[in-house]
């Protein structure tokens, strides 16, 4: 069993920045691949980025490239987004999620994750 626990979420104003964490349960974190999601009220959720276990493969959305960054810390079992140039439409639910059964990839759709945290609130006003 994995346990995911985000934070770093907030309130921010438009062109600001956050940072989300999410910190994994388990002794073999480093074997994860680890991918971030959002939903937005009335929205279906939706994949933002993803990393593999070394960060040899990452994927972003279309929506957040060039703004957002993933990176993992495996010393510290935990994933995290950068997130810069923060716009309205950015305004969600942030989930992180691990796949443990295959670490080299980068998954981009959420059928392909097992474990999901519970998500942080990011707001961003205009």
């Amino acid at each position: 069993q994995v346990q995911l626990v985000e934070s770093g979420g907030g309130l921010v104003q438009t062109g600001g920045s956050l940072r989300l964490s999410c910190a994994a349960s388990g002794r073999t974190f480093s074997s994860y691949a680890m991918g971030w999601f959002r939903q937005a009220p009335g929205k279906e959720r939706e994949f933002v980025a993803a990393i593999s276990w070394n960060g040899g493969s990452i994927n972003y959305a279309n929506s957040v490239k060039g703004r957002f960054t993933i990176s993992r810390d495996n010393a510290k079992n935990t994933v995290y987004l950068q997130m810069n140039s923060l716009k309205p439409e950015d305004t969600a639910v942030y989930y992180c999620a691990a796949k443990t059964t295959s670490r080299f990839i980068a998954p981009m759709t959420n059928r392909e994750y097992e474990y999901w945290g519970q998500g942080t609130q990011v707001t961003v006003s205009s």
